[in-house]
């Protein structure tokens, strides 16, 4: 009887996997081989960041403030406005910006202005800002082109205050020659008349009493420090980006000088 081997044939033992791993010091020394060309990376990226931050302008906030017209507050709480800072804001947006800006830049003989605008309206208080970006060298354009739709806000402010002032006088007016008629009058209703005229007139002395102009608080007052991202900033990301990327082109340059022997020896 023939004895038949039970082990497998050999093909049929795995073979161990190839070493393909590599250590820290195999990286050290990758690093160390490449180093020149990583400090030229290096170097090369943060001189670029640092010629480009030199060169960058500061670029400041320029803030106006602007107190809308005000009026007697309704239920006799919180702060009333002839009309809210919300609709003001509206009309600038779509109406003054566009009017101001046109006209400025037909009187300077320019393209554009060089600077974005924008209005805005906080919530539950009386005053509006309008504020704009923009470097030094545009500061008085950015100052006149804010007086400028200031001015178009107040002016209209104006209009429908004096409006409002004037209708509340013909009432006045009115109320008095009422409550004057009720007094002299004998009639049996005379008493409840002359109370009822008298507490309209108190009422109506209250809303002129209340009135008050919108007045320009600020103009283009510019922020203290610059807006945007600064320049120390700038360099220290540079600095992080170019140790990445001499590192990564290390590694690279590492992989394909292996490669380029592989195929030369098998050549």
């Amino acid at each position: 009887m023939t004895n038949t081997s039970t082990q497998p044939p050999e093909h049929y033992f795995p073979r161990p996997p190839a070493d393909d791993e590599i250590s820290l010091v195999d990286i050290a020394l990758i690093l160390v081989r490449r180093w020149k060309m990583m400090a030229v990376i290096f170097l090369v990226v943060v001189l670029a960041a640092l010629a480009f931050a030199l060169s960058k302008t500061d670029t400041y906030r320029y803030v106006s403030i602007y107190n809308v017209a005000e009026r007697q507050p309704h239920n006799g709480s919180g702060v009333g406005t002839l009309e809210s800072p919300q609709s003001v804001v509206a009309r600038i947006d779509n109406y003054y910006f566009d009017v101001v800006s046109n006209r400025l830049i037909e009187e300077n003989g320019i393209e554009r202005l060089g600077f974005e605008t924008e209005a805005e309206a906080p919530d539950n208080v009386a005053f509006l800002t309008i504020s704009s970006e923009t470097d030094e060298a545009n500061a008085d354009l950015v100052k006149e082109y804010h007086q400028a739709v200031l001015d178009e806000v107040k002016a209209d402010q104006d209009r429908l205050l004096e409006k409002r002032r004037a209708t509340l006088e013909q009432q006045l007016e009115t109320t008095n020659a009422s409550l004057e008629a009720a007094q002299n009058s004998t009639l049996e209703s005379a008493a409840e008349l002359v109370a009822s005229y008298t507490d309209k007139r108190f009422n109506v002395e209250q809303e002129l009493t209340y009135l008050a102009e919108g007045h320009i608080q600020r103009v283009a007052a510019q922020g203290r420090e610059p807006v945007g991202t600064s320049k120390a900033l700038i360099l220290a990301l540079a600095i992080v980006l170019g140790g990445m990327l001499a590192v990564m082109a290390a590694f690279i340059a590492e992989f394909a000088g292996t490669v380029r022997k592989a195929s030369q020896q098998r050549g």
